[in-house]
């Protein structure tokens, strides 16, 4: 789905909120990253630092930190459960974020036990219908969309 100029593959989940994504890969696992808008809206990323396998994450709390401009900002993750994989060359070439956001430059993948992933999918849009959810948040973002 295209959504204010930026791509938003239909097999994704978004929390809108904080423009990141999950891809379920499995029944108990989903692969986590930020999406093109947030990336636009959060200029260019000179570092990424995530948290250490075996972590356990919160929807929208904290999975690392990347550096853009003149600011630290935390990434929040799409999904809670268990912090299986970081994505080491985006720690070493942030770049890849930005390059491809739902490809090469995902971030973690997490164990995603049924009983969270229940409680997060209240929070998740398919991206296949968040058009008016993305254009919404669009309309309310600091820095101009394309």
């Amino acid at each position: 789905m295209i959504a204010n100029g930026f791509d938003f593959p239909d097999d994704l989940l978004l929390l809108i909120e904080h423009q990141v994504w999950a891809r379920p890969v499995a029944p108990d696992e989903a692969v986590v990253g930020i999406t093109a808008l947030g990336l636009h809206l959060a200029g260019e990323l000179y570092m990424c630092r995530l948290k250490p396998a075996g972590a356990t994450l919160a929807q929208g709390r904290g999975i690392g930190v990347v550096e853009v401009a003149k600011a630290i900002v935390s990434i929040k993750s799409a999904v809670s459960g268990e912090l299986l994989e970081c994505n080491e060359e985006v720690q070493q070439r942030p770049d890849l974020i930005t390059e491809d956001p739902y490809g090469r430059g995902w971030l973690a993948r997490v164990r995603w036990r049924a009983s969270e992933r229940a409680q997060d999918m209240t929070q998740l849009v398919a991206a296949s219908a968040a058009h008016d959810a993305i254009a919404a948040y669009a309309a309310t973002a600091e820095r101009p969309i394309r």
